[in-house]
């Protein structure tokens, strides 16, 4: 998509607040950026940009750089959440740091994000390098630019938009944004990744962020189209599984010792419906048991009783007394077929290399059960977008594995169910989350 086509905005919900992040290679001014958003928003208070002043000037970045660690080095370290609402939208900002030890924070952030905001920075890369009769050579993006826009369409973060930084830096602010929307481009159409935008910004002097820059009556660096603030106030949330089988992972089981109005005296199952719907009446089953009932009562998050579709949260009883735990799941009857054995792209995470033989904590929902890893099928290649072969995956790196597990999981592929379709790694000794699973 090229840097000034339209957004599909018929499906924004706008009355719902968006969530979404800043990504990105180190130092892009990731939290620069949000430190604008909020500024120019008017979401901070005036003894907090008191706070952040160095030698006379406002460092925009400690507005999200909480951290002792991430002050004294100027580095984002861990995922900072920051809100603030314009009068056409909610906003909820995740600032994920670039560093590539930190890439597991990133994809904590983006895992419930509805978009991600990429930045790059327009001088670390030499744009203006040209050989021969004037052929650019110059295609290439930054490593973590690149790992990160896979990363978010790996996750399904619904709406990609890049913002090219610190172009007041550059002299032929227009070239340069040519020639990096067009690697931008290249890189997008090769890896398969939607761009839903490409916007000119300067974060650091709010140039493009909330309001359209205009030099006279031409646009800046080329680009004549709405800010980046405009494009995310027209973004779409991520819409709920509701099309798809009832799941249910069950959270918290809530016993009454003496029969009481709102149960019965029987349990109440809770939990967030992850897909479908819930209504009395309904058969359901209990995985890993096997056993089928129906559900008597549906309660919503305060008690009230009534049908609750996906991404709310429920309160579930049932007609009888069957044995139902934390981390069991409730499914549509024969929707799904339990399987001991699952082909997943693994997103590495832990500084150990992952080698065919070990076993890990594998966690669907709130259920754990172990998981050995059987073959590496393959590892995708940052630079050149293609499979290669591998023994193993070290960190920060993308491939394909087969997993065997202990006992049967109800899964589907991630591009169907973030729920049934995702699964997380947790090292059974030192109890580090190692990998994101995205079933195939």
């Amino acid at each position: 998509m090229t840097s000034t086509d339209a957004l599909h905005t018929d499906s924004a919900d706008t009355g719902t607040a968006l969530r979404f992040i800043t990504c990105g290679s180190v130092d892009d001014g990731k939290s620069t950026l949000i430190g604008r958003l909020l500024v120019d928003s008017r979401a901070v208070l005036a003894d907090q940009l008191a706070g952040v002043q160095r030698g006379g000037e406002t460092d925009l970045a400690l507005l999200t750089d909480g951290l002792s660690a991430e002050r004294e080095q100027g580095i984002t370290i861990d995922v900072a959440y920051r809100y603030f609402s314009t009068a056409k939208r909610k906003f909820i900002i995740g600032d994920a740091p670039g560093h590539e030890q930190y890439t597991r924070n990133m994809v904590t952030a983006a895992s419930s994000a509805d978009a991600a905001v990429v930045l790059v920075d327009a001088t670390k890369l030499p744009w203006a390098a040209e050989v021969g009769d004037g052929e650019v050579v110059v295609r290439e993006l930054l490593p973590q630019t690149r790992r990160h826009m896979l990363l978010a369409h790996l996750l399904r973060v619904q709406s990609i938009v890049v913002a090219i930084n610190k172009l007041d830096a550059i002299d032929d602010a227009a070239l340069a944004f040519e020639r990096i929307s067009g690697a931008l481009n290249d890189f997008a159409a090769a890896a398969g990744v939607r761009v839903e935008a490409i916007v000119p910004i300067s974060a650091l002097k709010g140039w493009n962020v909330t309001e359209p820059h205009r030099e006279g009556a031409a646009g800046w660096a080329g680009y004549e189209g709405p800010s980046l603030l405009e494009l995310l106030e027209a973004l779409p949330v991520t819409a709920a599984e509701t099309q798809q089988p009832f799941t249910f992972p069950v959270q918290w089981v809530e016993k009454f010792s003496s029969s009481a109005d709102t149960s019965q005296g029987r349990r109440i199952f809770w939990g967030r419906v992850g897909g479908g719907q819930v209504v009395p009446g309904q058969r359901v089953t209990v995985l890993p048991s096997g056993q089928t009932a129906t559900v008597a009562r549906v309660l919503d998050h305060v008690r009230r009783e009534h049908g609750v579709a996906a991404g709310h949260s429920a309160g579930i009883v049932l007609d009888r007394e069957v044995d139902v735990s934390r981390g069991d799941w409730l499914l549509e009857p024969g929707a799904f077929e339990p399987t001991r054995e699952i082909t997943a792209t693994v997103a590495w995470l832990d500084d150990e290399p992952l080698v065919p033989g070990r076993v890990y904590w594998a966690l669907q929902g709130h259920r754990w059960v172990k998981a050995k890893v059987q073959k590496i099928v393959d590892r995708l290649n940052i630079a050149t977008l293609g499979a290669e072969a591998a023994t193993q995956l070290d960190a920060n790196a993308i491939g394909q594995v087969v997993l065997a597990l202990q006992q049967p999981l109800a899964v589907q592929p991630f591009t169907a169910s973030r729920t049934l379709g995702s699964l997380v790694l947790v090292d059974t000794a030192s109890h580090r989350t190692c990998a994101a699973v995205l079933v195939r």
